[in-house]
């Protein structure tokens, strides 16, 4: 999993933890909602800026965003 991937799923993961929409998240966020869709859907690099807003709406270190899932031992 790329690191777009996993911000993408994180994002949709903590955005669904506090019951949003995209529409909701965004503007709490102070983005487009439209570009919203594209970072959830793992489509472009996202800068500093938008990941420091995506994190203080959301209530999370911006660092959340950005871990990677907990590899299972087979």
């Amino acid at each position: 999993m790329d690191l777009r991937s996993t911000f993408a799923a994180n994002l949709r993961r903590l955005r669904a933890d506090k019951g949003w929409s995209q529409e909701e998240l965004a503007f709490e966020a102070g983005v487009n909602r439209s570009y919203l869709a594209r970072v959830e859907a793992g489509r472009p690099y996202v800068g500093l800026e938008i990941i420091g807003k995506l994190a203080e709406a959301l209530q999370v270190e911006p660092a959340e965003l950005l871990k990677l899932p907990k590899r299972t031992r087979s």
